[in-house]
């Protein structure tokens, strides 16, 4: 907390970095899912899309949860 940052600006922060990570790996492991079972038809975006928000809501609350933890530490 060099700068004056306040815990729940550094928590925002890691919801969003968490967000952005877990949105691209998602997308990723959404694609290739979609493409390695052979979905059909537009069912393949719903795929995706499916494994991209998952995958970005779980990666941001845990690295959010995680920012939380970091914030009660006093060093």
């Amino acid at each position: 907390m060099a700068r004056g940052d306040s815990c729940l600006t550094r928590v925002a922060v890691g919801v969003g970095v968490g967000g952005a990570v877990g949105g691209a790996v998602g997308a990723v492991y959404g694609t290739y899912g979609a493409l390695r079972y052979r979905i059909p038809g537009l069912l393949k975006i719903r795929h995706i899309g499916q494994a991209t928000v998952g995958s970005a809501a779980l990666f941001g609350l845990f690295l959010g949860a995680g920012s939380l933890i970091q914030c009660g530490k006093n060093y």
